[in-house]
């Protein structure tokens, strides 16, 4: 085997004559590429984000009429280009002969939620790109059962409307109220105070804020922003997610309303962060004419943060009107309280608001602590002044933290969304469902009860703030009493990016959606938390599902699809005997969306699977080349993102996302997909496979997949492959070229990490460890330190990049392309002067689709031959 980098620059390169068995695909003008992608995107356009989602069922009360329930979601209506809030009404009864489409109603009349001309302000622009949400309107809402009050953030404002509740329901589209405000600037993330629906909170200028939608009474909580033009002089934030917790945590909330609180008190847990230490970067502001730039805090690896929790607690009068707000601050120190942590990772109430809670991960992210925080561990004085040791003293008896639970792993603990804590019947302990992955290597659920011992606060004695003592939990009594498994086995529970789980308390069944019969399928299963045993599936196989299950447990909607099949929303009704519940069965009730036509050229993808060397089954993806000639090899396109939390294979639908796959294929490409070694829903010692290595075992994966279907499939020609991706494909693109130069002729980078040393703490050091421990791994690991490596003939990279990218820096392109100047490397750019990270302009996106297939054309027919070899094996 011949590696490209010992090739001498006076190597002499011939042309080869066109090899007969060697299909090529016809060249096409710029024009007509352009025309080819106009057609498939008026299909993508079609059906993308058409989908309801975000439902919540509301049961009507009123046995007379036709109706069981109210649904509420949001949803793109035929004939509208924004996310609006609508409904549909689920009949009690159906013929179960005919198909039932349900109507989509609009909730709003004739409102406009987009902003004039689409522009967003920067908070909102940016929060979306965190979200990676395309759709414009409304995105999303909050909901207040007993009243029927729905919040959401609309047109750069804040809006409400009612319906449902004591109210009863609409029959009509309603006007939404404007919240008016006194208020510089944008309102962010608004919350209803679930004791009091008058009351919300929003986020203004990274400070708190509370309003009286009944009487219009507004006021500012916290005072942590001075709103200095100088983002490095003014680095404090109350109640607002920062750029790692929202990006690498998903975690979009700094702050949490008390579900219950003394009569005229209600209470905010909110978050406070202090960035002194973070980096200020400078990006361009999307308005170029301005030749300004944008400024952020960027937690570059190496990079500190301070955080704490405080308490904002406000008192009413009678008729609602606010008397007074006071924060209060833990009555110890934070670092001293919980040493070593970095991350709030997620945090809220307990359902009874006895609690507040937290997770808590140390910066290795290999620790984490579930802790309870009582409020009255809150205090309304500091510790320089001269009544804290009073307060303190005067501390009730069992005021202190618990940590009611602890993870630990030598791998990385990747954050989920399930905490499901039950109302304490005794004071001595508390029982909740909770997932654990580092335990099995799989992500399962357990039913845990934690023992705890009220009257043990001497802890707070021991501390001195002269001295800075530092106490910690470890310190602390706790003991788990129980902890129950209720799943197992080699398959995963799905925790992550909002993954839920519905708890019916009296018949003690969970229900949670899962990989148990298949890593390429997510189902919805119901078990019983009481009496584990078995794990029963409700949803069809032969596809994916993403469920939602309403409040009473009698319905539950499932959004799925295959590879060959675009998305159906379809109602379904458990039925059967209320004695086992655990067995009722799923009936088809209704339709919220029918599958749409596929395109007339789409030919769905075909997956498959083997036995690789590392010892791990890998799944794998074909698109066969459309004009498929026998005894023909095609040129091969081998897509990939390969890190951590992305599956690519899987049997869901993929004419939206990567209807650009199925493109290349019609023009004669195949096109491979390969989940290897770091990507999710396999485990975490088949994630953790590239732990201190990113960029070190994926091309092997990759390689090794790619062989396996040109050996299977014959049509593949390894002679002719190229490499794309974007963000870590982008990056693993790159390696390819850099590592199998003989294997990938072509490389296409979008938005690629370049050097690791430049990218977030959050996910740098959860996957790498900090640059002092691993200096090794992020050497070998960051592509600009290896362009030597790279070939020497034109044609063969291609790095595209937007300018705007606030998550890889447009740096980290500027800095490879430094290096392969400095090298005498050729290259293309192709640079979009307007986007972000994700791109989100159509036009740029047709144009970037273009690009793609124009460079992979560039080689033509020319393929590159030693003289004194055949050419690259």
């Amino acid at each position: 085997m011949t590696a490209v980098d010992d090739i001498s620059d006076s190597t002499e390169v011939v042309e080869m004559d066109d090899v007969p068995s060697q299909f090529f695909v016809e060249k096409h003008s710029w024009d007509g590429l352009r025309d080819i992608i106009h057609g498939s995107r008026k299909y993508s356009g079609m059906i993308i984000n058409k989908a309801p989602h975000d439902f919540q069922f509301v049961q009507k009360h009123d046995e007379s009429g036709p109706h069981s329930h109210r649904l509420y979601y949001l949803g793109m209506p035929y004939g509208s280009r924004e996310n609006s809030l609508l409904y549909s009404e689920i009949p009690k009864k159906i013929r179960k002969e005919a198909l039932l489409v349900l109507s989509w109603k609009q909730m709003l009349d004739h409102f406009q939620a987009t902003p004039h001309h689409g522009v967003y302000s920067r908070e909102e622009e940016l929060l979306r790109e965190r979200k990676r949400l395309g759709v414009f309107g409304i995105t999303s809402y909050d909901y207040h059962a007993q009243s029927g009050l729905f919040l959401f953030q609309a047109s750069n404002s804040l809006f409400y409307c009612r319906d449902g509740g004591q109210n009863g329901f609409i029959a009509a589209p309603m006007k939404p109220v404007e919240i008016k405000t006194q208020c510089s600037g944008i309102r962010m993330d608004p919350k209803i105070l679930p004791g009091d629906p008058s009351f919300i909170a929003f986020i203004n200028n990274n400070d708190l804020w509370v309003t009286n939608i009944e009487t219009g009474e507004e006021r500012r909580l916290t005072f942590c922003h001075k709103g200095l033009n100088n983002v490095k002089e003014d680095p404090k934030s109350a109640g607002v997610a920062t750029f790692v917790i929202q990006e690498e945590f998903d975690r979009f909330t700094g702050y949490w309303w008390s579900p219950a609180a003394p009569e005229a008190t209600c209470c905010l847990l909110y978050e406070e962060v202090d960035e002194s230490e973070v980096e200020v970067i400078h990006v361009p502001s999307p308005a170029l004419e301005e030749r300004k730039a944008d400024v952020y805090r960027y937690p570059r690896t190496g990079n500190h943060k301070h955080t704490l929790l405080k308490l904002a607690e406000i008192r009413t009068d009678q008729h609602g009107k606010m008397i007074s707000a006071q924060n209060k601050e833990l009555v110890l120190p934070f670092t001293t309280l919980f040493p070593g942590v970095e991350y709030i990772a997620r945090a809220g109430w307990t359902k009874d608001g006895k609690f507040a809670w937290a997770v808590l991960l140390d910066r290795s992210q290999q620790k984490l602590q579930l802790v309870l925080l009582p409020p009255a561990l809150f205090i309304a004085v500091s510790m320089d002044d001269p009544q804290w040791e009073e307060h303190v003293e005067a501390m009730p008896e069992g005021v202190q933290p618990f940590i009611i639970y602890e993870e630990l792993t030598d791998i990385w603990i990747n954050v989920h969304d399930i905490f499901y804590p039950f109302i304490q019947t005794t004071n001595d302990k508390i029982s909740f469902l909770w997932v654990n992955e580092s335990q099995t290597g799989f992500c399962h659920l357990y039913r845990i009860a934690s023992l705890f011992q009220p009257g043990c606060h001497q802890w707070s004695r021991e501390y001195s703030p002269a001295e800075g003592q530092a106490l910690g939990l470890e310190q602390i009594e706790r003991k788990h009493k129980e902890e129950v498994a209720l799943t197992n086995g080699e398959w995963e529970v799905l925790a992550r990016h909002g993954s839920k789980i519905w708890v019916n308390e009296e018949t003690k069944l969970v229900y949670f959606q899962g990989t148990k019969d298949t890593p390429l399928e997510h189902h919805l299963y119901v078990v019983s938390y009481e009496s584990p045993g078995e794990t029963v599936r409700l949803t069809k196989p032969g596809f994916s599902h993403s469920c939602s299950v309403s409040q009473n447990f009698d319905m539950f909607i499932s959004h799925y699809s295959n590879v060959s099949t675009p998305p159906c929303v379809h109602v379904y009704k458990l039925t059967g005997s209320d004695s086992d519940p655990l067995h009722k069965e799923p009936e088809f009730w209704a339709s919220m969306m029918e599958a749409t036509g596929c395109p007339a050229d789409y030919v769905p993808p075909e997956i498959f699977s083997f036995p690789a060397s590392s010892g791990f089954r890998l799944y794998g993806m074909l698109y066969k080349p459309h004009n498929l000639k026998p005894g023909k090899k095609h040129p091969t396109i081998l897509f990939v993102y390969g890190g951590p939390q992305v599956q690519l294979v899987n049997n869901s639908y993929k004419g939206v996302k990567y209807l650009r796959l199925n493109t290349l294929a019609s023009l004669g490409y195949a096109v491979v997909v390969i989940d290897g070694r770091g990507s999710c829903q396999r485990g975490l010692k088949f994630e953790g496979a590239l732990k201190n290595k990113m960029g070190q075992v994926e091309i092997e994966d990759q390689v090794e997949g790619l062989q396996y279907a040109a050996e299977k499939y014959k049509f593949i020609d390894m002679s002719r492959v190229a490499i794309h991706g974007w963000s870590y494909g982008g990056f693993l693109s790159l390696m390819g070229l850099i590592h199998r130069p003989n294997i990938f002729k072509v490389a296409i980078a979008g938005a690629p990490v370049t050097v690791w040393m430049a990218y977030d703490t959050g996910y740098t050091e959860r996957y790498m460890d900090v640059p002092e421990n691993n200096q090794q791994g992020y050497e070998a690991g960051s592509v600009a330190l290896h362009v030597d490596k790279l070939p020497n003939e034109p044609n063969r990279l291609l790095i595209l990049h937007g300018f705007l990218d606030e998550n890889v820096h447009f740096f980290h392109t500027n800095f490879l392309v430094s290096q392969l100047i400095r090298a005498g490397k050729p290259y293309q750019l192709q640079i979009y002067p307007n986007e972000r990270h994700s791109i989100r302009c159509p036009e740029s996106g047709e144009h970037y689709e273009i690009m793609l297939l124009y460079f992979l054309q560039q080689p033509g027919k020319k393929i590159i031959q030693l003289k004194s070899q055949n050419m690259f094996k």
